[in-house]
């Protein structure tokens, strides 16, 4: 029997998916989603469209039909130990913070949200065994969460294929695995310390997302399948139960840029993660940055531009305009803009007026002047301007109340290369290319830094994907970070770097 699909069916059940489920399908997945409306829709009383989505809408006997659903739909990849810098980071860093804030009440409380069939939820219990047995004496609770009633079944039985095991250190292992049959049984001591639950993200739970509740989220490669609507909810309910200075891990995938300014950024061990505010607090760049690994800089200095770094070639290339821009009676000048207008400031930046520019953004009321694209801009100019200590300024006051901004670490990121510290410099690109990987600018500095530091595989790496995303980069990020080069310009001097590297072009 055929089942016919119209677009406007398809498109219904997309947004029901999206409603319940908070999965979001772009254009490129329809074929896939009218397979799977086809053949729900075949199985279905009518063995039609029209009524099964009409059943869907209704709300009344449709939880089954959802979790069946979510079993279709997510297909979990995971396995033990994944992604294992975050365990050394877990271990190492977040753990010991924890149990610190925690020592008088001697009680921990840990979610694995999308927890699949439990790798990562029992990788934790793990972990807490092996470097923190004292907690043994401790009220502590893991908790697995998902969807997919399935998988959360596969968590409560923790028997695993090879496969699961193929990160896991041999030691741990042999400790914690025996087999039965051809599959690895996890020890009871790692299953006790766990509990699971199916339980939709997407749905409001007061009983279950009660403040403060938690000290640790890993919320790993889950709201990359959310519309950004969904993920900013959930990212709202795990925000709120989570306690101030408790810590959330992200998929290396996913941010919370555009989504929650709650936390500050964490960046040791080679990864990211984040750990939500006190109140009043304030980011410390010296536990945001600091463990990410960089080659020794060695000489020869950068090549291109020869004789500088990538600052003096900005400047240099600005020379020319900023003399031009500060003649007497520059309109700007005489601007008293009543509002923080976005389109005159690129006009002038776009007409390479820097010094106007500036004069526009000290003409704006003060709560104008506080905007944090405002800043942006202003540091920014600055750096064209050679004030590279006022520019370090700014951006260090911009990252105090959002370290989250891509921009601002890029600016840190020239202004420290500015001053010779090529590791902060490294460190501070690392973060922005984190924060946003569309961010071409940051990925040329890194390219650049690696030269310098004669780390060449890594310098035709970050240069090749310079070269992609300049092609595709937004014309305003380009006006503003661009240094004064043009599009057809930065790509070219990435190709040029590339040959120098022996990457050709």
């Amino acid at each position: 029997m055929t089942v016919v699909v119209e677009r406007a069916d398809l498109e219904r059940f997309r947004t029901l998916l999206a409603l319940r489920l908070g999965l979001h399908f772009d254009d490129g997945k329809l074929d896939y989603l009218t397979g799977i409306l086809r053949l729900r829709a075949l199985g279905a009383a009518e063995h039609r469209v029209a009524p099964y989505l009409a059943s869907l809408s209704s709300g009344a006997g449709t939880t089954e039909e959802f979790l069946r659903l979510a079993e279709i739909l997510t297909v979990p990849e995971t396995y033990f130990f994944r992604n294992a810098d975050q365990f050394r980071a877990l271990a190492e860093a977040v753990l010991p913070a924890r149990i610190r804030a925690q020592a008088s009440r001697r009680q921990l409380c840990i979610l694995s949200a999308g927890c699949a069939s439990g790798e990562e939820a029992y990788t934790i219990a793990i972990t807490i065994r092996e470097h923190f047995p004292e907690l043994a004496t401790w009220n502590l609770r893991i908790v697995g969460v998902d969807v997919n009633p399935a998988v959360v079944e596969k968590a409560r039985l923790a028997c695993y294929p090879t496969w699961s095991l193929r990160e896991t250190p041999k030691a741990a292992r042999d400790r914690w695995f025996h087999a039965e049959g051809r599959d690895f049984a996890l020890d009871a001591q790692i299953r006790q310390m766990v509990s699971f639950e199916q339980r939709n993200l997407v749905d409001e739970d007061h009983l279950f997302w009660q403040p403060g509740v938690f000290d640790l989220v890993f919320c790993r490669n889950v709201t990359m399948y959310f519309a950004p609507e969904v993920t900013r909810s959930v990212v709202e309910r795990v925000t709120r139960s989570l306690a101030p200075g408790g810590f959330l891990f992200l998929g290396h995938a996913e941010t919370l840029r555009g989504i929650s300014h709650e936390f500050h950024l964490r960046h040791t061990h080679d990864t990211f993660y984040y750990e939500r505010k006190e109140a009043g607090a304030r980011a410390s760049m010296s536990d945001l940055l600091g463990q990410t690994p960089m080659p020794p800089i060695v000489e020869p200095p950068l090549l291109v531009p020869p004789e500088a770094s990538w600052v003096e070639a900005i400047q240099r290339a600005s020379e020319r305009i900023v003399a031009l821009a500060e003649k007497a009676g520059s309109p700007a000048a005489q601007a008293k803009p009543a509002h923080w207008d976005r389109a005159a400031l690129f006009e002038l930046v776009g007409q390479e007026r820097f010094s106007d520019a500036l004069q526009l953004l000290g003409s704006l009321p003060v709560a104008a002047q506080n905007d944090a694209d405002a800043q942006l801009v202003h540091a920014v100019l600055l750096i064209h301007g050679g004030k590279l200590r006022d520019a370090e300024q700014m951006a260090t006051a911009l990252l105090a109340s959002d370290d989250l901004s891509a921009g601002a670490h890029y600016v840190m990121a020239l202004c420290h290369e500015h001053a010779g510290q090529l590791r902060e410099a490294f460190d501070h690109d690392q973060v922005a290319v984190y924060l946003d990987p569309e961010f071409a600018m940051p990925r040329l500095h890194l390219g650049l830094l690696a030269r310098r530091a004669a780390d060449l595989p890594m310098a035709r790496r970050e240069l090749r994907l310079a070269v992609e995303l300049f092609a595709r980069e937004e014309a305003s990020r380009i006006l503003l970070f661009g240094g004064g080069f043009g599009r057809e310009a930065l790509i070219r001097l990435c190709e040029a770097e590339l040959r120098a590297c022996g990457g050709g072009a």
